[in-house]
């Protein structure tokens, strides 16, 4: 029996280390797996977005006065960010920046269509832009709250796979890091209010 002691102790060791490193793979399969479950709630919230304001477009050309720079410039925008398909093995910071862009850019051209369309009033008495207008700011808000989800579920998965010893089995089994959503440039100043 002494004589085995030693192979005993040996194999409990090794079945401990694969018991922990088994666990370290699971774990992070199941903090991917969350990730990718996340993002696709974004996503959904990004289409709704998309689908919605294709409806607004097809109520704004309807109105004859409206200005078509506008128009056309969130039709443009639309088209970009509803082309860019990140899947969630694609979550690099710089894939990510490229999504985060084309969305702000078709919210932005969206901002300005709202506001344009307040100058005119027939427009705005169509119940069906009325119903956009009180569905956007929920779109919106919605559309926060999941980047926040999903920052979230990065962060776990990106601590998992960055912290002492996970960081040498996750380059072994292929968990690269995941980008977050950054705030714009410039969100950190408070607006500049004038009345002249």
């Amino acid at each position: 029996m002494k004589k085995y002691l030693g192979i005993i102790i040996g194999l409990g060791f090794l079945g401990i280390i694969a018991l922990w490193i088994g666990s370290f793979y699971n774990g992070t399969v199941a903090a991917n797996e969350q990730v990718e479950k996340v993002w696709g709630d974004v996503l959904v919230r990004y289409q709704e977005r998309a689908d919605k304001t294709k409806n607004l477009l097809e109520i704004v050309k309807g109105a004859a006065d409206f200005e078509q720079e506008t128009l056309t410039q969130v039709i443009e925008a639309r088209s970009k960010a509803t082309g860019i398909n990140l899947t969630a093995d694609q979550l690099t910071p710089e894939n990510l920046k490229a999504f985060e862009d084309a969305q702000a850019q078709f919210t932005g051209a969206l901002s300005r269509l709202l506001v344009t369309i307040e100058r005119y009033p027939d427009l705005k008495a169509v119940a069906a832009f009325r119903d956009f207008q009180a569905q956007y700011e929920g779109m919106e808000n919605r559309i926060s709250v999941e980047r926040r989800k999903f920052n979230d579920a990065v962060r776990l998965y990106n601590l998992r796979i960055k912290r002492f010893p996970g960081n040498f089995l996750a380059g072994f089994f292929g968990f690269p890091e995941k980008g977050y959503f950054q705030a714009a440039e410039g969100t950190e100043n408070a607006p500049d209010i004038s009345f002249k």
